[in-house]
């Protein structure tokens, strides 16, 4: 069954100009052509990637974030209690106001102690500084390393600066060692990336200056950064990257399966270009206006009670509400009476 799959999946039709075979790229007179199997060497590689990642991580990345004065917000533990725990693991972690009132109700308590609850579940969930900064500086590392790696092997290639040059004599080229082992090491390192998802914090900007609360240069290389994915991913790549793969590509053969799949792929990445362009203008607003960075809309910050009390306005009016008052007409009547104001019971 595997053989039947992997021989349709690699069908020259589909990955090959017209006129075309895998048997036309089978390696001779000293010279060494791309093939499909090929690609499974990146599996092993990736693992060890995975290993090399978490012992970074432990043995340099941890200690430079405390040489580096990153330090973790202190975190109060949360008192146990069936009833929320359940309903944070299996509703939600963010119940709106009158489901609030109903917890606390069930809990026998107050309304701001409910709150508080789930303030301090959200906050042990979410990964703290040194961890953002490890898995930060992890990527740091590799793309610098994967930077000077390319440039080291690609800047003699006449097709660097001359992307048609690509297709002189396509596919009949030959792989260059050092091209096959950084190509190799890019796909190994994005399916290493897959492996670790679900471990993984779920935004990943280099933000290794912010974590270390360097705030003027962490502004003055965001600016930077801003100018160069501008110029490459609203410039560069779609004048000279997507051009040569639409247009220049099939000067001479005609279209197949492999020039839709791919050219429909890297449609899709400048459309997220775009995208991400947009947020970056509106942080970059933000900065011009106020002085200071807009939060990163994928941070995942801790709560505060401040930021508590601006979400829900209306459970600190009274002084019964307060974290040391005791209300006169206990919990459940103040629940009760929440609920009777207007307030309904989301099903």
């Amino acid at each position: 069954m595997w053989s039947s799959l992997n021989e349709w999946l690699w069908q020259d039709r589909f990955w090959l100009p017209p006129n075309y075979t895998w048997a036309d790229l089978e390696d001779r007179d000293g010279l060494v052509y791309a093939h499909p199997q090929d690609l499974l060497a990146a599996l092993p590689l990736a693992l060890a990637l995975v290993a090399l990642r978490f012992t970074f991580e432990r043995l340099v990345g941890l200690p430079l974030s405390r040489w580096l004065g990153v330090q973790n917000q202190a975190r109060r533990p949360v008192e146990p209690n069936a009833t929320l725990e359940k309903y944070f693991l299996l509703e939600g972690w963010k119940p709106d106001r009158p489901r609030i009132a109903v917890l606390a109700t069930q809990c026998g308590l107050t309304l701001r102690q409910t709150q508080r609850w789930f303030r301090r579940r959200r906050n042990q969930d979410r990964p703290c500084l040194t961890k953002k900064f490890c898995e930060a500086s992890w990527r740091f590392l590799f793309y610098l390393c994967s930077f000077i790696g390319g440039l080291s092997v690609l800047h003699h290639e006449s097709w660097l600066w001359r992307p048609a040059m690509c297709w002189e004599n396509y596919p009949n080229q030959p792989l260059k060692p050092a091209l096959y082992c950084w190509y190799l090491l890019e796909l190994s390192f994005y399916i290493s990336l897959l492996i670790t998802l679900p471990f993984d914090i779920r935004r990943k900007a280099c933000k290794m200056f912010n974590y270390t609360h360097r705030r003027r240069v962490c502004n003055t290389l965001f600016l930077l950064f801003s100018v160069v994915f501008f110029y490459t991913r609203l410039v560069l790549f779609p004048t000279q990257i997507l051009y040569t793969t639409y247009y220049e590509s099939i000067a001479n053969s005609g279209p197949f399966f492999g020039y839709y799949f791919f050219n429909t792929l890297l449609a899709i990445l400048q459309l997220l270009h775009v995208f991400w362009s947009c947020l970056i203008l509106r942080m970059i607003r933000s900065f011009v206006k106020k002085g200071q960075m807009e939060k990163d809309i994928r941070s995942d910050a801790e709560e505060s009670a401040s930021s508590e009390e601006e979400e829900h306005p209306q459970l600190k009016n009274g002084a019964a509400q307060g974290p040391q008052a005791a209300p006169t007409d206990g919990p459940r009547s103040r629940a009760a009476g929440r609920l009777a104001n207007g307030h309904t019971v989301a099903s």
